[in-house]
């Protein structure tokens, strides 16, 4: 085990990169016809729009947009993310939004409104409709529930 200064901070970065590679590895293995967001890793487009949805998870996102960020057009992207995710990107974002949200209200104390906003709701009935269209209940009573779970 190296010791002296910054080896824990050496350890956590090689600890990363071992990680990253056996993530990258994994995603080349699958099979073509696998769907998801690990085999969306394969493709460079999709992968970048992966990239851009979970850095900036809040952001009010349209197909247009992340299509200009990675260099094809609305119809292209969305063709080859619903090909290669299984979801078209709106959908994708709005499951991806309210797994974080879930999270959130598991294993935080923020209200209802910090996790709407943390997801890029700026209502917090908005995001309640969505959330129980997506999670099956309600936040509040998702997190009643999961903090007894949680106990348990």
């Amino acid at each position: 085990m190296p010791q002296g200064a910054g080896s824990e901070t050496i350890l956590a970065k090689v600890s990363e990169l071992l990680f990253v590679e056996a993530v990258r590895r994994y995603a080349e293995s699958l099979p073509e016809d696998q769907t998801g967001w690990l085999a969306g890793l394969k493709d460079p487009y999709v992968a970048r729009a992966l990239a851009l949805l979970h850095a900036r998870l809040s952001k009010a996102w349209s197909v247009g947009e992340l299509g200009r960020r990675v260099g094809l057009s609305r119809s292209a992207l969305a063709d080859r993310f619903n090909q290669v995710i299984g979801l078209p990107p709106m959908q994708y974002l709005t499951q991806w939004r309210m797994q974080f949200a879930a999270q959130e209200l598991r294993h935080s104390n923020k209200s209802i409104m910090q996790v709407a906003l943390e997801v890029g709701y700026d209502s917090e009935a908005a995001f309640a409709r969505a959330f129980k269209r997506v999670m099956g209940k309600p936040p509040v009573t998702w997190r009643r529930q999961s903090a007894g779970t949680a106990a348990g």
